[in-house]
């Protein structure tokens, strides 16, 4: 009878570190960013098609759950475009070391809530 093949380890065995809940993180925002483009295409759409379409599609949006998926849409927007930096810049080969790694990591969070809180507070 064969031995059973050893499994590899996996979530259940390593702790989270801030590298891989960014990049998890990263492609999570992606994923948010392809289904919310789809809404703006279609918030597009019933823009060109006149008020009497736009009107239900903006009350949708001014509606608290309208607001927080739009939010999170921006939220999303802000957090992709800089996580996206900072791997332009490890592609330059610049911060690579464990040290520049994090604190280009808390960086991109913290920069993510600021600017989303400033565009949230500027509209």
């Amino acid at each position: 009878m064969a031995k059973p093949r050893p499994l590899s380890p996996h979530l259940q065995v390593y702790r989270p570190q801030l590298t891989s809940i960014m990049s998890i993180m990263h492609r999570a925002s992606g994923a948010v960013l392809a289904t919310g483009s789809l809404l703006v295409a279609l918030w597009l759409v019933a823009l060109a098609a006149g008020a009497a379409v736009f009107n239900p599609v903006a009350d949708a949006m001014q509606h608290p759950l309208g607001q927080l998926v739009v939010f999170g849409y921006s939220l999303a927007l802000v957090y992709h475009g800089l996580n996206g930096i900072r791997h332009l810049m490890w592609d330059l080969r610049i911060g690579l070391e464990i040290k520049q790694v994090y604190q280009s990591g808390y960086l991109v969070l913290g920069l993510t809530f600021l600017v989303t809180a400033a565009l949230w507070l500027a509209v």
